[in-house]
């Protein structure tokens, strides 16, 4: 079982915090902040009202600026969606990241807080990620940004196991993308209900524990 520290990290990591954006600087932001505070909007939107209410008109209303703004930030609402996606999902693996470097662990507990994380995120059906990628059902650009993001989960992967590599130079992270590709498979398991989470979290930590060894 995981400690309650570790279960707050994998938890952290799930889940984009936000602070509601203030409207009275709106007007004054540069161009990266005002697309991080239109972000920001978005995703309260989605919380607050649904994903279907995610219009460009709304953003700028909440955001408390203008339509060509927004419009000149992401185009369509496509656009948006996409953005937002591509951002929760780099905003997660960044906060797990961070709190696995910010403590010292030994190489199982680590590689059984990966494998616990990995699952609960990629089977939590309720988080903003699969809100917004709901919403994106039938999109084109959808499974491009999708695989985009998995590169950025298996660079997470070897980012986070590296401490532990004792692998021949540049074997890491061809590992790396078959342990995620193990983890997808995993979670749709899940989903289908062939297995449970702690099976799925256990087996997925035992590939990895066994996929680390030097052959």
């Amino acid at each position: 079982m995981l400690d309650q520290s570790n279960q707050n990290a994998a938890k952290k990591a799930a889940k984009t915090t936000l602070t509601k954006p203030s409207t009275t600087q709106a007007r004054r932001l540069p161009k990266e902040a005002r697309r991080q505070q239109l972000l920001t909007t978005a995703l309260l939107i989605i919380r607050d009202e649904g994903a279907d209410r995610l219009t460009l008109g709304n953003l700028a209303i909440r955001a408390g600026v203008s339509k060509p703004v927004v419009y000149e930030h992401f185009g369509t609402r496509s656009g948006l969606l996409i953005e937002l996606y591509r951002w929760i999902d780099t905003e997660r693996v960044s906060a797990f990241q961070a709190a696995m470097a910010a403590e010292t662990r030994g190489r199982e507990e680590t590689i059984r807080l990966l494998a616990t994380t990995y699952i609960h995120c990629a089977t939590d059906i309720t988080d903003d990620f699969h809100t917004v990628g709901a919403a994106l059902a039938g999109s084109e650009e959808k499974a491009a940004v999708f695989q985009e993001l998995l590169n950025n989960v298996i660079m997470m992967f070897v980012a986070v196991l590296k401490p532990f590599d004792t692998l021949p130079a540049g074997e890491l992270e061809k590992r790396c993308i078959g342990f995620v590709g193990a983890g997808e498979a995993l979670s749709s398991a899940l989903v289908r209900g062939t297995l449970d989470a702690r099976d799925a979290e256990a087996v997925f930590a035992a590939l990895i524990s066994g996929g680390m060894a030097a052959s």
